[in-house]
């Protein structure tokens, strides 16, 4: 079958939120974007599906806040833990000066559905399913494009500038030969569900008890379990039993032990590999990775999707003026990464700490390890958890969109953002 080439500003390899929301803030700019995403929908289980207050900011700020909480969701003001005896609020995020002081969870397909039908109402906004990014097309040392297997056939995408927003697996960034810095990670998640039952808790919960940590999202009539255990042990697990592994679940959650029969087999639970890594440069040429393709996030925290958004906003209000100009620069790529890799690496280290200092020594330490002293502080000091819920809730550095379309297509205006945002 013959290749179909078309031509585009903007290429955008990778359908989740990161792709998805640059995506709608480029054609909200007015700048032809193309959206491609490999799959035939988002319905897939075990994604990210917490959003934080900076996420809910940007929502406001795109005037559509009101439409997209009127979808199916639960709002959470605080995060719970129980370290053995120990119970204690991690972060409360009623205490965050925001319109939404809480964090909403929502299955992730239904918020990227939000995204594309917002997008949709620009007419410089495409998007393409069913279209697997196989590789980059250069000229000389340039990326121009990227060739696409879709379901019509062969596709070649040609554009001022490709982003590799297409997860920390991402093809864009392993055929463009970035180097990655990997960080590793002592522990995998077991994910599975669990019905939800009238008089459970509300709030979502971790516990550390005996060596084993146990988290529990509340989803409305379910609950999502993250079950962590050591790096690679899953095999061990299994070797022990489903009966042994359901008596676990049911000591780190005694309010659930009547339903822990529904685990009826390994199938159901999904073996998440944690991984924590970061491209030492962004960019090439023509190319540019942002979310988890160029900073793949540890789950501690939940913050994955929100940072990803917030790289997707400083895109946006970098780049939009040089790609509706067909002026775009290395050094517009590089600002990008001058803008958001500061955040990235605070966010990273601090997760590498909990990683490191809690969770991998309750899980190789067992009933020896005690609360570190910082948890007894947040029992003792409510005052306290306001620190965790502005690093959980809005992040090292919010992003935020730009307050009118004029201000996206004003060159003066963007670059006098331009020299705030690098000063």
């Amino acid at each position: 079958m013959a290749t179909n080439t078309i031509t585009v500003r903007c290429c955008i390899a990778g359908g989740g939120p990161a792709g998805m929301m640059l995506g709608l803030l480029l054609a909200r700019a007015g700048v032809p974007v193309l959206v491609l995403e490999k799959h035939a929908d988002f319905l897939r289980d075990f994604r990210g599906d917490t959003l934080h207050p900076s996420t809910l900011e940007v929502m406001h700020e795109l005037g559509v806040l009101d439409r997209f909480l009127a979808l199916p969701h639960q709002k959470v003001p605080r995060m719970n833990g129980q370290f053995g005896d120990v119970a204690f609020t991690v972060a409360d995020f009623s205490t965050l000066p925001v319109r939404c002081p809480y964090i909403v969870f929502m299955p992730q397909w239904d918020f990227l559905s939000f995204l594309v039908e917002e997008g949709k109402r620009y007419p410089a906004f495409q998007l393409r399913m069913n279209a697997e990014v196989t590789d980059l097309i250069r000229a000389g040392d340039s990326i121009v494009g990227l060739t696409v297997n879709t379901g019509e056939g062969a596709l070649e995408v040609r554009a001022d500038l490709v982003v590799g927003a297409d997860g920390r697996h991402s093809v864009v960034r392993e055929r463009a030969g970035l180097s990655i810095e990997e960080f590793g990670a002592p522990m995998d998640v077991l994910w599975f569900r669990l019905s939800r039952r009238a008089g459970d808790p509300v709030d979502p919960m971790g516990r550390f008890n005996r060596g084993r940590i146990f988290i529990m999202l509340n989803r409305a009539d379910y609950w999502q379990c993250g079950f962590v255990i050591a790096k690679g042990s899953r095999s061990h697990i299994e070797s022990q039993g489903l009966v042994s592994f359901r008596e676990s679940v049911a000591q780190l959650a005694p309010f659930a032990a009547d339903r822990v029969h529904e685990l009826q087999s390994w199938e159901p639970i999904k073996l998440l590999t944690v991984q924590v890594d970061r491209l030492k440069q962004w960019y090439k040429r023509g190319l540019l990775c942002i979310g988890d393709a160029a900073h793949a996030m540890s789950p501690v925290g939940g913050v994955g999707i929100n940072l990803a958004i917030q790289d997707a906003v400083a895109t946006a209000n970098l780049l939009a003026v040089p790609l509706r100009d067909g002026q775009i620069t290395t050094e517009d790529l590089r600002r990008v990464q001058q803008r958001r890799e500061w955040p990235t690496r605070m966010t990273q280290r601090v997760q590498l700490a909990i990683q490191n200092r809690v969770i991998s020594r309750a899980l190789t330490d067992g009933d020896k390890f005690s609360p570190p002293f910082p948890v007894r502080l947040l029992a003792w000091l409510p005052f306290l958890r306001r620190i965790p819920a502005r690093m959980i809730g809005l992040g090292f550095r919010p992003e935020y969109v730009q307050t009118s379309e004029a201000k996206a297509v004003n060159a003066s205006a963007t670059a006098a953002l331009k020299s705030r945002f690098t000063a």
